[in-house]
């Protein structure tokens, strides 16, 4: 369909958007025309939440990847399941202190447009209120953040005590935990990116959305995993003698099939929406091909995914640092412009307005979040000394080729 019959059928929609019945009684919801200065609490605010929002994927990406190694009952990611397990434990309480200023934000009148709206003049608030109001939000979001934090603290806490006493109790025990955990991860998650960010517009719908950030922040945590193993891999340093080329090139696997994943997910929710032609769904894709939003998209259409997709085609590239490196700069400014295209266009509806709040709080809150990862990550031994599968991760770290294990069969 069109742009321009999409954007009729939008028709009273204000930018940001009140539903199509209520867009009129309901202009508290609309501050997109408003001029927003680099300086006012509105930038500093959304500034402040883009980068979060960045840092949050990176813990409950590596949340997921802890539950998945117990879920599955890994061999090959035994070695390196300590680096998770820290990455995933600064939710609490770390990344819960880091949301307090979003909820003052909030309070304020500097991020949520709902909290000054009453229910009664917005239909589209009126039907969600029961999450979108100002006491759930002050209530779930820490809680929702302590709770996920929790659970990883508890597997940290049951993988550090086997260290001590071998005792196959604590692996069990992780193994029950991830078993129930993963459902309550997968409402947590999608609860956070609802309230955090998907509310900036609440009269948006989209019941893809959680899987989407969900996607996003695996695919920044696989690669970010993959660098800083191979990192701490390096001779002298703590993973030398338990990460090989196996554990690499696993990590580089899984990177790729999230980079198609993310892709799937991402076009999945486009198309959908776009088809449905509902006002309540297009509006939010009408406004972010406005201006310079517009080669935003295309830059993460083709940053996001095309350019890591034909790269990582080729298997020997995943072990080649010379191109990983820059592969993982790659993805990590894609997975913040990401962010920037969900957060940014309720102030800057005209198109993308780069502020020097964007890098001082991405750069900030991501120094931060690595200074309190390595501070965390030296209280304990830098990987599960008795797991039981940690001996698989070792001795079978590398594969026979074809032809390798053919020859041995006929011997």
């Amino acid at each position: 369909m069109a742009l321009a019959a999409v954007a009729s059928s939008v028709g009273a929609l204000s930018v940001l958007g009140a539903d199509a019945g209520h867009a009129a009684s309901a202009p508290a919801a609309d501050h997109a025309h408003e001029h927003v200065s680099a300086f006012s609490l509105k930038q500093v605010a959304h500034s402040y939440l883009t980068a979060y929002m960045f840092c949050l994927s990176l813990c409950v990406g590596s949340l997921f990847f802890t539950l998945a190694h117990h879920l599955f009952d890994a061999g090959w990611s035994a070695s390196i399941r300590r680096v998770t397990e820290t990455l995933a434990s600064l939710l609490h309480p770390w990344m819960l202190i880091l949301s307090l200023p979003i909820i003052g934000f909030a309070w304020t009148g500097n991020l949520h447009a709902w909290f000054r709206i009453d229910p009664a003049t917005d239909h589209a608030l009126d039907v969600k209120k029961v999450l979108f109001n100002p006491k759930a939000f002050t209530v779930m979001v820490p809680l929702l953040i302590f709770l996920l934090g929790s659970m990883a603290r508890s597997i940290r806490a049951w993988s550090v005590a086997q260290d001590k006493d071998g005792a196959a109790l604590w692996t069990t025990k992780s193994r029950k935990l991830a078993a129930g955990g993963i459902f309550f991860f997968a409402i947590g998650t999608t609860l956070l990116c609802f309230l955090l960010m998907k509310s900036l517009q609440h009269q948006f719908f989209s019941t893809m959305y959680g899987v989407y950030y969900f996607a996003g922040s695996v695919w920044t945590t696989l690669i970010t995993l993959y660098l800083l193993t191979m990192w701490l891999a390096q001779p002298g340093r703590p993973l030398e003698k338990v990460y090989f080329k196996r554990q690499q090139q696993d990590l580089g696997v899984l990177f790729f099939a999230f980079t198609v994943f993310y892709a799937y997910i991402h076009f999945s929710q486009y198309f959908l929406i776009w088809n449905a032609a509902i006002p309540e769904e297009t509006f939010w894709y009408v406004l972010r091909e406005v201006g310079s939003w517009k080669w935003v998209g295309m830059t993460i259409l083709f940053g996001h995914f095309f350019v890591p997709f034909l790269i990582l085609l080729n298997q020997d590239i995943k072990r080649n640092l010379a191109v990983m490196v820059p592969v993982g700069l790659w993805s990590w400014l894609m997975h913040y412009i990401d962010v920037t295209y969900n957060v940014m266009p309720v102030i800057h509806p005209e198109g993308l307005h780069l502020t020097l709040w964007d890098p001082l709080f991405w750069f900030g809150m991501s120094a931060l979040l690595g200074r309190l990862f390595w501070s965390e990550y030296r209280k304990n031994p830098p990987y599960p000394l008795k797991d039981p599968r940690l001996l698989e991760a070792i001795v079978h770290h590398e594969v026979s080729a074809p032809a390798a294990s053919a020859a041995s069969a006929a011997h």
